[in-house]
């Protein structure tokens, strides 16, 4: 099937070369490049890559209103006018292997997202330290205890889509960045009655660079769940709510009590 792969960056060029060339391995593989301006030149480099590519990939350049999580939205959006029929996501640092791409793809035959779990068959993590470790897997059972979602790593941000599913997420309401972005996205997924599932993956710590998560990010995380919780109660009494009891013409009540 058509796949179109979203790499978000920001200062990721010793790592995009590589990684692009990963994932074209892949015959009918795409690949669309959401650069936030990086400094270092990653932007430049998506360029050239594209331009070598033979219309393989393509590269969106944002300019203003920054962030993971509006790039992967700007992202969705440019992937869903074009004639793909799967929209995958990850990470530009190489902590997602693209070998496990075709295991995504392949469970669209039965779900319509796809996360790459990091704990579905035990803990599946290389390089991180034991304080990471202990934080993600702690977040991951606070996300479930809130929001009541069933799966195993709502902070993955492996994922493969069909282009229906993606479709029926409300984008513009979307308004999260990193893990918390996650979580938003496959809250929404559920709220919309798409079928979620997993696949085992192994994830690397970054092999390059630094890590852009900050304070900022892990304090929306703690926060979104709650936040969604409250989304999904009131979007439950909206379409529960009584219908208004229906009410005669004055006109009618008038002529009873004359009659």
């Amino acid at each position: 099937m058509r796949t179109m792969v979203v790499i978000p960056t920001f200062n990721e060029r010793e790592n995009l070369g590589p990684l692009v060339e990963e994932v074209l391995a892949h015959e009918g593989y795409r690949v669309l490049v959401v650069d936030d301006d990086s400094p270092d030149g990653t932007g430049d480099l998506a360029d050239e890559i594209a331009t070598r590519s033979r219309g393989r990939v393509e590269v969106l350049h944002r300019k203003t209103n920054r962030g993971l999580g509006r790039a992967y939205v700007d992202g969705f959006r440019k992937a869903l006018v074009s004639d793909v029929e799967l929209i995958c996501q990850m990470d530009g640092d190489l902590s997602h292997d693209p070998r496990y791409l075709p295991s995504l793809v392949n469970a669209t035959s039965k779900y319509d997202v796809v996360i790459g779990s990091r704990y579905l068959s035990g803990i599946s993590v290389v390089n991180w330290p034991l304080r990471r470790l202990i934080l993600s897997t702690t977040a991951n059972r606070y996300i479930r205890a809130v929001t009541g979602l069933a799966v195993r790593d709502c902070t993955s941000g492996f994922r493969c889509w069909t282009r229906e599913a993606l479709a029926r997420i409300p984008l513009e309401r979307v308004v999260s960045d990193g893990y918390a972005f996650m979580v938003e996205m496959v809250f929404e997924a559920a709220r919309c009655g798409c079928r979620i599932g997993e696949v085992p993956i192994v994830f690397v710590e970054r092999r390059k660079g630094t890590s852009k998560v900050s304070s900022g990010v892990l304090i929306e995380s703690l926060l979104m769940p709650w936040r969604l919780r409250l989304r999904g109660a009131l979007a439950f009494g909206r379409e529960h709510r009584p219908p208004p009891r229906a009410q005669r013409p004055p006109s009618s009540r008038r002529h009873e009590r004359e009659g």
